[in-house]
């Protein structure tokens, strides 16, 4: 599912009402007031509504008779929905919320990278080698830095050559913006640099157990742990 589109008020309510339950500001089984909504953003009740409707969509939010608009239990939520990802990361004390995203990486990038090795193609090594470089670029800002190591690691789910693995993009490109920590020392982030390397290195080679451990040390290096947990 893409991303919603943060502009205009309509936006903004998804925003900030997404927000919110996924905070747990708003708990599951909560009423929604859609006056008091109205009221909050001056919007009209059109425009709430729509909002709601797009929350309902990923799974936040639900309306019965006589029971008005609620917020539907986590287990109903779409955990993987890029946004929702994005709004929960908004919260950097839900460790266990964090600690998944990390074993669900080291989980599945590594078999990706066996799997990219024995079916990559020259247009997947072309885009890996640009990401590297991007990566490694002098004078690049930590925008372009970011915008790399997506390109990178979403470059090697997609080579892959699985169609499935090449749906959690979103989860990838959302922990990565929401967790991004760019080196300062210069002989780190070369380093950093140079793991990537290893893993684009190892799939140009077809060295499959090359590429699935080069990925598994990339990904369990302690600069690249998500804030508070443990991989």
């Amino acid at each position: 599912m893409n991303s919603y589109p943060r502009r205009g008020l309509h936006g903004r309510v998804v925003q900030v009402v997404g927000q919110r339950i996924a905070q747990g500001i708003i708990p599951p089984a909560e009423p929604i007031d859609v006056a008091a909504l109205e009221a909050e953003f001056g919007v009209s009740r059109t425009v709430v509504r729509e909002a709601l409707k797009v929350l309902a969509a990923k799974g936040l939010v639900d309306a019965r008779p006589k029971r008005g608009t609620f917020v539907r239990p986590r287990a109903d939520w779409s955990l993987l929905d890029p946004d929702l990802l994005r709004w929960r990361f908004g919260n950097r004390a839900d460790r266990r919320f964090l600690g998944e995203l990390a074993e669900m990486r080291l989980i599945v990038e590594p078999a990706a990278a066996r799997l990219a090795a024995t079916r990559r193609s020259a247009e997947d090594l072309t885009a890996l080698d640009h990401a590297v470089a991007g990566l490694g670029r002098p004078g690049a800002t930590p925008q372009d830095v970011i915008a790399a190591d997506i390109a990178f690691h979403c470059g090697l789910l997609r080579a892959s050559q699985n169609e499935l693995l090449d749906r959690i993009e979103g989860v990838i490109e959302a922990t990565l913006r929401g967790n991004h920590h760019v080196l300062h020392d210069a002989a780190a982030w070369q380093r950093e640099v140079g793991r990537h390397r290893l893993v684009a290195d190892a799939v140009r080679d077809r060295d499959a157990y090359t590429a699935e451990q080069a990925m598994r040390h990339l990904l369990a290096d302690p600069g690249r742990r998500l804030a508070g947990t443990a991989v």
